[in-house]
C-alpha cells in the first residue's frame, strides 16, 4: 500500500526530538568510531549494536518522557533529587566533553571537505565552525527542526556506500555471529569504545529538553496539556519517535562498519584513526563514488551534530542557573542560554587551532562522557520512577528493566576501561 503524501506528511510530523537525537548520535566522532571497529574487527563487532539498540531507546524514552511530563530540561529536574554542587559538576563535565567533541568534528568536517574540493583543512573548519554558531541563533524552534531533518538525509549516504559494494550476506552473517576476532584487550576497548560512543550523555540532555520546549509551546496555544487523552497521544509519540531514531542510528553505524569491512578490513587496512584515513583508504578499492559519499556525509552529520552538542550544553547549563532557554527565544531573550551555545561552538572550533590532537580531543571527550553517563543515567532511572515528578507517567516495570540494564552495561564498560588502563600503564 503506498503513503499519499498527507499521510507522509502526517508521519513525518511525529518524528521529531528522537529522529535528530539518533542522528546527532552519528556525529563525525561517531562515524570514526564505527570505521575503526569495522576495520579492525570487520564484522565482528556489529553484535555490540544490536546489543545497545534496545538500551538506547530506554534510556532515551527515560529522557524524552521526563523532559514531557514535567515541562522542565533534564538538569532542572537533576536539581530535584541531587545537590546542587553534583549537579552543577555533572553539567561542567558534560560541557567540557561536548567542547571537545564539537572540536574533534569540527577537526573531521574540515579534513573531509578538504579531500572532495581541495582547499585548506583550517579554513573550512572555521566556515563550518561559524555556520552551526549562527544557525541556532538565526532559525526559530520550528526552523532548526526543519533544518535537522533535512540534514538527517546525509546518514543515508552510508547506506548508499553499502549498495555499490558487493555484498556476500551470508558470510557477513556468519562472521557476525561467530567473529573470528579472539577476546584480545584491543577487541574489548574497542566494544567499550562503541559502547561509549552510542550512548551519550548529551543526547539525554538535548531530547528532554525539545520535549520540554514542545510542552512549552503547548501550554503557549493553550493545547489540552494535561488531558488524559493529549498525554497518551504524545507519550505514543515519543515512543514512535524515539524507537525510529535510534533504530535509523544503528542501522546507519551498521552501514559505516559493513563499508570499513567490505573495503578497508577485507584489503588489510586495519589501522584508522580518522573518517578523513577511511575515506582516503576507500578510494583506492571503492571508486570515488562510495569516496565522495563517504566524506560529503562526514559534513552533513557534522552540521547537525555540533549544534545538539552545543545546544545540549546550553540547555543543561541555563537549566541549572534557572536562565530563561529554548530556540524559540531570540538571542536578547536568552542571552546566557546563546551565550554557552556560541561558545561552546566557538571555543570548540579554536581548539583546532592549538596544538591539541582532534583523535586525543576525541579520546577525552569519549572517556568523560563514559565516565557522567553512569551517574546520570542511575539519576534518570530515580526520576523516572518517582511519582512525586512524573506522577501518574511513571516508568512500567518492562522500562525500567531495560533502563537499569542500560546502567548496567554502561558501568561495565567504564569499569572495563578503567581496568584496561590500569593493565596499560
Amino acid at each position: 500500500m503506498h503513503l499519499l503524501p498527507d499521510e507522509i506528511r502526517h508521519a513525518s510530523r511525529q518524528l521529531g526530538p528522537g529522529l535528530i537525537t539518533g542522528a546527532a548520535d552519528d556525529d563525525p566522532s561517531g562515524i570514526a568510531t564505527y570505521s575503526q571497529a569495522g576495520a579492525a574487527f570487520g564484522v565482528g563487532m556489529a553484535w555490540t549494536l544490536v546489543i545497545t539498540t534496545p538500551l538506547m531507546i530506554a534510556i532515551q524514552m527515560v529522557s524524552a518522557r521526563i523532559g514531557w511530563v514535567t515541562g522542565r530540561g533534564l538538569a532542572a529536574t537533576m536539581c530535584r533529587v541531587l545537590p546542587r554542587w553534583l549537579s552543577l559538576s555533572l553539567v561542567v563535565m558534560l560541557v567540557l566533553a561536548n567542547t571537545l567533541n564539537i572540536a574533534a568534528d569540527i577537526a573531521a568536517m574540515g579534513e573531509a571537505l578538504q579531500l572532495v574540493v581541495g582547499g585548506g583543512q583550517h579554513g573550512h573548519a572555521l566556515l563550518f565552525g561559524a555556520l552551526c554558531a549562527v544557525l541556532p541563533v538565526w532559525f526559530n524552534y520550528d526552523g532548526m527542526v526543519r533544518v535537522f531533518k533535512w540534514l538527517t538525509l546525509a546518514l543515508l549516504s552510508y547506506v548508499v556506500v553499502v549498495l555499490v559494494l558487493h555484498v556476500q550476506w551470508a558470510t557477513l552473517l556468519h562472521q557476525s555471529i561467530l567473529p573470528e576476532a579472539g577476546a584480545g584487550s584491543a577487541y574489548w576497548m574497542m566494544v567499550v569504545a562503541v559502547l561509549g560512543t552510542t550512548i551519550s550523555p548529551y543526547l539525554f540532555f538535548w531530547q528532554a529538553s525539545q520535549e520540554a520546549e514542545l510542552r512549552q509551546r503547548g501550554q503557549a496555544l493553550e493545547e489540552p496539556i494535561n488531558s488524559t487523552r493529549f498525554m497518551r497521544e504524545h507519550l505514543a509519540r515519543i515512543k514512535l519517535d524515539t524507537q525510529f531514531g535510534m533504530g535509523f542510528s544503528n542501522v546507519i553505524a551498521l552501514c559505516v562498519m559493513l563499508a570499513t569491512t567490505l573495503t578497508l578490513h577485507a584489503n588489510g587496512h586495519f589501522d584508522i584513526q580518522t573518517t578523513a584515513q577511511a575515506a582516503q583508504a576507500l578510494k583506492p578499492i571503492a571508486g570515488d563514488f562510495a569516496f565522495t559519499l563517504f566524506a560529503l556525509g562526514i559534513v552533513g552529520t557534522g552540521m547537525l551534530a555540533v549544534p545538539v552538542l552545543a545546544g545540549s550544553a546550553a540547555y543543561a547549563v541555563a537549566d541549572v542557573f534557572e536562565w530563561r532557554s529554548g530556540l524559540d527565544h531570540r538571542l536578547g531573550e536568552a542571552k546566557g542560554f546563546y551565550a554557552v551555545l556560541i561558545s561552546a561552538t566557538v571555543v570548540g572550533t579554536l581548539l583546532d587551532f592549538t596544538p591539541l590532537d582532534p583523535i586525543k580531543a576525541l579520546v577525552w571527550s569519549a572517556v568523560v562522557n563514559g565516565v557522567i553517563a553512569v551517574p546520570i543515567m542511575a539519576v534518570l532511572m530515580v526520576i523516572g520512577s518517582r511519582e512525586s515528578i512524573l506522577g501518574e507517567h511513571t516508568l512500567s516495570l518492562r522500562h525500567r528493566i531495560f533502563g537499569w540494564l542500560a546502567f548496567a552495561v554502561m558501568l561495565l564498560a567504564v569499569l572495563a576501561m578503567l581496568a584496561s588502563s590500569g593493565n596499560t600503564s
